[in-house]
């Protein structure tokens, strides 16, 4: 099976795939932006963890960081880029041709 540009498995993006990465990715999708700590929260993960997988989805050009300052301390924000978001919706549709989603096309 070749990964033509019709491919639905050409969206497949290990990048995104990683677990904490793919909930990051899922989480912020549903938002216009999120604030770190919430992030956090909401994934149950480590500052030093979520920082981590925050500096791949960034490093890939997949999140951007917004920092200001909020009640004295300064906060980060987080949002999928425009590429990041079509990375994670191919992702999505990847996956679902892999398990055969029914309504996908195949």
């Amino acid at each position: 099976m070749s990964a033509g540009p019709a491919d639905p498995l050409a969206g497949f993006d290990a990048t995104v795939h990683a677990p904490n990465r793919l909930r990051i990715c899922a989480l912020l999708d549903a938002v216009e932006e999120a604030e770190f700590g919430l992030v956090q929260q909401q994934l149950g993960l480590s500052a030093s963890a979520l920082s981590k997988h925050v500096t791949v989805l960034m490093d890939a050009g997949y999140v951007a960081q917004r920092k200001a300052v909020r009640d004295t301390r300064q906060r980060v924000w987080l949002r999928l880029t425009r590429q990041g978001r079509a990375a994670y919706q191919g992702h999505l549709a990847a996956l679902r041709a892999i398990v055969g989603e029914p309504g996908q096309a195949r």
